[in-house]
C-alpha cells in the first residue's frame, strides 16, 4: 500500500476543470506524478491549467461518470498510457440548494447519479488493478456535509452521507492491499457556489423563507471562504505521498466545528436513549 518511490506515481482524477480537483492537477503535475484528469470539458481544464504547467504527464479525459463503460475505458487508457495505477481520487460533485419539498426527480436523480453512481463506477473500474498488485490508494472527496446535515442542503447531504457509508465499508473491505481516505472539507474558496456551479431549483415556495435568506447568504459568501483550495490540494496528496493518517481527513477548522458540533449532539442522543434501546430487545435465555 505504499506510495511509490521509486518512480512517478499515476493518479486518476475526477471532477479536474475547476475548484480542489484543479489544483490536485496542477500540484500533481508539478511534482512530476503522472495524471489521468476527468472532466465534462477538457478544452475547460487545459485553459485552467495555463501556458506555464508541463502537461506532459496529462491525460485529460472527456468522461460521463454516469457511463459505466466510458469510466472502464479511462481507466483502461490510464493503465494503458502510464503503465499502472496508485491513487484514485473521486472528487466530481455539485452543490444544490433547495427544500426537500422543492427537490424534483430529475434532480435527485442526477445528484446521486454523479456522487453516488459515478463514484461506484470508478471503483468497479480501478479496484482489479489495485488489489491485483496489492497496493493504492482511494481517495473519496466527501464533505463535512457528509457527517452532517443543514436545511436546504438535503440532496447534497444525501450524496454525501451516502458516500461516507460506502467509503467506511470500502475500507474495510479493502484493508490488507488499498488505502482509504474520506477527505471532508468546509467551505473552500473556490467556485463551488457561484451560479455556474450551484444548482437551484426550476421553481420554489413561499413556505421557506430562511432557506431563500440561507441561499442569498451563500450566493453572497462567494470569494470569501474560510478554505484556501491551495493548501487543501497540498493536505490531500501529503496524505496519500505519507501513507499516515486516519480514515477521515477534515480540512478546514469550520469542517472541524460542524463535526464536532455532530458528534455532541449524537452523543447526547445516545445518553438520552441508553435506558431505553434495550426495550425492543427479547428476553435474555435463562
Amino acid at each position: 500500500m505504499a506510495y511509490p518511490t521509486d518512480r512517478p506515481a499515476t493518479w486518476f482524477v475526477t471532477g479536474t476543470s475547476r475548484g480542489l480537483g484543479l489544483d490536485l492537477v496542477r500540484q500533481l503535475l508539478e511534482r512530476g506524478d503522472a495524471v489521468t484528469a476527468t472532466t465534462r470539458s477538457t478544452e475547460r481544464l487545459l485553459a485552467a491549467l495555463g501556458e506555464g504547467v508541463d502537461t506532459s504527464r496529462l491525460l485529460p479525459l472527456t468522461v460521463d461518470l454516469r457511463d459505466e463503460e466510458q469510466v472502464a475505458a479511462a481507466v483502461r487508457k490510464t493503465t494503458e498510457r502510464f503503465g499502472g495505477l496508485d491513487v484514485v481520487v473521486n472528487n466530481a460533485g455539485y452543490g444544490y440548494l433547495a427544500a426537500v419539498e422543492e427537490t424534483g426527480d430529475r434532480d435527485v436523480r442526477d445528484m446521486l447519479d454523479v456522487q453516488v453512481v459515478g463514484v461506484w463506477n470508478v471503483l468497479r473500474a480501478a479496484l482489479p488493478v489495485l488489489r491485483g498488485q496489492r497496493s493504492g490508494h482511494i481517495v473519496n472527496v466527501s464533505s463535512v456535509l457528509g457527517l452532517t446535515a443543514v436545511p436546504g442542503w438535503a440532496l447534497y447531504c444525501a450524496g454525501k452521507f451516502a458516500l461516507e457509508g460506502l467509503s467506511e465499508a470500502l475500507a474495510a473491505e479493502v484493508a490488507e492491499c488499498v488505502d482509504v481516505t474520506i477527505v471532508e472539507p468546509g467551505y473552500f474558496r473556490t467556485d463551488f457556489l457561484t451560479r455556474d456551479s450551484l444548482a437551484l431549483p426550476e421553481a420554489t415556495t413561499d413556505h421557506y423563507p430562511a432557506i431563500r435568506q440561507m441561499v442569498a447568504q451563500h450566493l453572497e459568501l462567494q470569494g470569501k471562504q474560510l478554505g484556501d483550495p491551495v493548501k487543501g490540494a497540498a493536505a490531500v496528496i501529503d496524505r496519500v505521498v505519507t501513507g499516515e493518517g486516519p480514515l477521515r481527513q477534515l480540512l478546514g477548522s469550520d469542517s472541524h466545528a460542524y463535526a464536532t458540533s455532530k458528534v455532541q449532539a449524537l452523543t447526547a442522543n445516545l445518553d438520552a436513549t441508553a435506558a431505553t434501546a434495550p426495550a425492543t430487545d427479547h428476553p435474555a435465555a435463562a
